[in-house]
C-alpha cells in the first residue's frame, strides 16, 4: 500500500526537493517516515521549527527555487509562523506542511488543537486543509504551483491519520515555472520617455525587482545622466560596477543617496516597494516600474506607473530615451557620494588601547577578508547598519536578511539553509547578541547536520538598535542590557570552534583565523555599545528628542553615558 504522505514525498522528489526542514511529532510521523523510505530527501532536523521557515525561505531566495519545511500539530507549526512570515514578505517560494490533529479530534478542544488554516492565512498565498486522501496530491499540485508563481508561501494543513491513509493514485506530476514576459503598453512606454526626457535631474531608485536587469539599468542610468539610488534589497543586484551608484537611502542609507533624491526634479522607480514616505522628495515627476501593479503608487504618487518586469521594459524603454548630455546633476551626487563613502571609511578604523570595538571595523575586516562568493546575512537590528554600509558587492556575493519582515534572530537559521543548499560555499551570519541568544540552540543544529556555517557575533551588551530609537525619541535607555557569556567559550562546549575578541589590535588575526575554519565557527567581538549609526537626514523631531534624552540621562544621575557616548562618537563629527 502506498501513502498520501509517501505519494506526497514521491511529488516532491520529482520536482526536485532535496531537504525538508523541521521537527518530527506524532502528527507528521507519516510523512517524516516516508521521507526515511524515500530516501532522496534529507531531513534537516532543527532544534525549532521557526528556525526550520527560515532556513527553508534563506535556501529558496539563494537559489530561486521551491523549498519544504514541515511542522506536527498545534504548538509544532505554530512555531513556523515567524519565518513563514518573513518568507512571505520576502516573496520566496515556501511550501510548509502543517501537520494536524486526528481527523475525529478537529473542533472537539483536543490537545493541542489550533486552527492551522487561521493562522496561516494571512503569511501565504494558499493555505487549504486535506480533509480526505481523494484531494491528494491535487491540492499539493495546486500548493507547490500558487508558491513557485505567485513567489510566497503555500500551506498544506493533513491531519495525520490521512498522511497515513493510502493514497487513491500515485501519479506525480513536475510543477515547471512559467516565464512569461510583461512589458508596458507602446502608449505608455512612449509617455514615461516623454516625462523623462522633459526632467532636468533625474534620480533613479531601484530595489531588488532589478535583479538581472543589471546592463540594462546602467544603460538608462547612462542615458538620463541620472545617479542610481539603492533600497537595501538591491544592494547586492546594482551596488557592483556601477559608476552612477551614490548608495543606499532610507533610515540605514547615505546622506548621498538621500540628496541625490531630494535634488531630483524627476525620479525613476523600479523594482522597489521603499516604504519610508519621508525619504521620497516632494515635488517631482514620479515614474514607477514593477511587475505588481498594486504596488503602483502605493508609497509615493506616482505621475506614471508602469507594469512590467524590470529588464524586458527598461530594453523596451531604453531606445524612445532622447538623453540628455548634462551631467551636472549626476555630476554633483557622485562628488557628495565619494565624500560619504570617505567618511564611512574613515570610521571603520581600530579603537585605541582597550577600548571596545568599533562595529564599522568589524564589518570592513568581513568584507576584506571573505570569499568572492560569500553569503552574508546580517540580523536586525545594527549588524544590518554596518552591512548595507561596509559589505562590498560585486556581482557574485549575496546579501540576505529579514529586509522586510525584520524580525530579530533571522541570521543564524537562516545561514541554516543557504549552507544547506551550497555546502561548499563560504556562509557569514553576522548576529547580534540579542538574535544570537533568541534561537540559540541552532548553533547545535550545526553542529548535528554538519554546516560549516561561520557565526560572527557583534557583542555590545544591548539590544543596541532599540537603544538607538529610544534616544532619538527622547526616551533614557531601559531594560535593553543584556548580560551575555562568553559566546565563544559556550561554542567550545557545544563542539564549535569558538573565540573571544575584545581588542582591535588582535582583530585582524582572529576574523583570518576564524574564516579559515573547516567546520562551524563562532567569533564573538566586544562592540562599542555607544556607537551611533547616523541616519542620512536629521529631522527637527529627532534632535528634538536626543536632546531629551540628554537632558533626562544627566537628570538621572546616568551623565557618564552621555560622556560616554559623546567620547565614542565624537570622530563622526569632524
Amino acid at each position: 500500500m502506498v501513502t498520501v504522505a509517501e505519494n506526497m514525498v514521491s511529488t516532491l522528489s520529482a520536482n526536485g526537493i532535496e531537504r525538508v526542514y523541521g521537527l518530527p511529532g506524532d502528527s507528521l510521523n507519516g510523512f517524516t517516515d516516508a521521507l526515511r523510505k524515500d530516501g532522496t530527501i534529507d531531513w534537516v532536523h532543527v532544534r525549532h521549527e521557526e528556525a526550520a521557515a527560515f532556513a527553508a525561505a534563506a535556501e529558496a531566495e539563494v537559489t530561486g527555487e521551491l523549498t519544504v519545511c514541515a511542522g506536527s500539530c498545534g504548538p509544532g507549526n505554530l512555531h513556523l509562523i515567524n519565518g513563514l512570515y518573513d518568507a512571505q514578505r520576502s516573496r520566496v517560494p515556501v511550501l510548509a506542511i502543517a501537520a494536524h490533529l486526528p481527523t475525529p479530534e478537529i473542533g472537539s478542544n483536543y490537545f493541542q488543537e489550533t486552527h492551522p488554516q487561521e493562522l496561516f492565512r494571512e503569511c501565504s498565498v494558499y493555505v487549504e486543509y486535506v480533509a480526505h486522501p481523494s484531494q491528494m496530491p491535487r491540492l499539493l499540485e495546486i500548493a507547490m504551483r500558487t508558491a513557485i508563481e505567485k513567489r510566497g508561501v503555500a500551506v498544506l494543513v493533513i491531519p495525520g491519520d490521512v498522511a497515513l491513509a493510502e493514497a487513491q493514485t500515485d501519479r506525480n506530476t513536475v510543477i515547471a515555472r512559467a516565464r512569461p514576459v510583461v512589458v508596458p503598453s507602446e502608449t505608455e512606454l512612449d509617455r514615461a520617455a516623454e516625462l523623462l526626457d522633459a526632467g532636468g535631474k533625474t534620480t533613479i531608485l531601484a530595489g531588488a525587482g532589478v535583479a538581472g536587469a543589471h546592463a540594462e539599468l546602467l544603460a538608462v542610468a547612462d542615458k538620463l545622466g541620472a545617479p542610481i539610488v539603492h533600497a537595501l534589497r538591491g544592494k547586492e543586484h546594482i551596488e557592483y560596477d556601477n559608476p552612477y551608484d551614490v548608495g543606499m537611502t532610507g533610515l540605514l542609507g547615505f546622506s548621498s543617496g538621500y540628496r541625490a533624491m531630494e535634488d531630483a526634479d524627476t525620479l525613476l522607480m523600479i523594482g522597489t516597494d521603499f516604504p519610508y514616505q519621508q525619504f521620497y522628495p516632494e515635488d517631482a515627476t514620479t515614474i514607477q516600474i514593477d511587475l505588481r501593479g498594486e504596488q503602483l503608487g502605493r508609497r509615493h504618487p506616482v505621475d506614471l506607473g508602469l507594469v512590467g518586469d524590470s529588464r524586458a521594459t527598461l530594453e523596451a524603454l531604453l531606445p524612445r530615451l532622447q538623453g540628455t548630455a548634462d551631467r551636472k546633476h549626476l555630476d554633483a551626487a557622485r562628488r557628495h557620494y565619494a565624500k560619504t563613502r570617505e567618511k564611512l571609511d574613515d570610521l571603520a578604523v581600530p579603537s585605541r588601547g582597550k577600548a571596545a570595538i568599533h562595529p564599522q571595523y568589524l564589518a570592513r575586516l568581513l568584507d576584506e577578508q571573505a570569499t568572492d562568493d560569500a553569503v552574508f546575512l546580517p540580523d536586525v537590528g545594527s549588524p544590518v547598519v554596518w552591512a548595507s554600509r561596509y559589505l562590498t558587492m560585486n556581482g557574485k556575493r549575496r546579501l540576505i536578511g529579514s529586509f522586510s519582515h525584520g524580525t530579530m534572530a533571522n541570521a543564524l537559521p537562516q545561514a541554516i539553509g543557504v549552507q544547506a543548499a551550497a555546502p561548499e560555499r563560504q556562509v557569514i551570519a553576522m548576529s547580534g547578541d540579542g538574535g544570537l541568544s533568541m534561537l540559540f540552540g541552532e548553533l547545535i543544529t550545526l553542529v548535528q547536520n554538519k554546516l560549516p556555517v561561520k557565526v560572527v557575533v557583534f557583542n555590545n551588551s544591548s539590544l543596541n538598535f532599540v537603544e538607538l530609537e529610544m534616544k532619538a525619541a527622547g526616551f533614557m535607555t531601559y531594560a535593553t542590557g543584556l548580560d551575555n557569556p562568553d559566546f565563544g567559550a559556550v561554542a567550545n562546549a557545544l563542539g564549535i570552534w569558538g573565540k573571544r575578541v575584545e581588542s582591535s589590535r588582535k582583530l585582524p588575526q582572529a576574523v583570518k583565523e576564524f574564516l579559515a575554519v573547516d567546520g562551524p565557527a563562532v567569533l564573538d567581538v566586544r562592540t562599542e555599545r555607544q556607537e551611533l549609526s547616523m541616519p542620512p537626514a536629521i529631522t527637527a523631531e529627532q534632535v528634538k528628542g536626543f536632546t531629551l534624552y540628554a537632558i533626562r540621562t544627566v537628570m538621572s544621575g546616568r551623565g557618564d553615558e552621555l560622556l560616554e557616548l559623546a567620547k565614542t562618537n565624537l570622530r563622526q563629527l569632524f
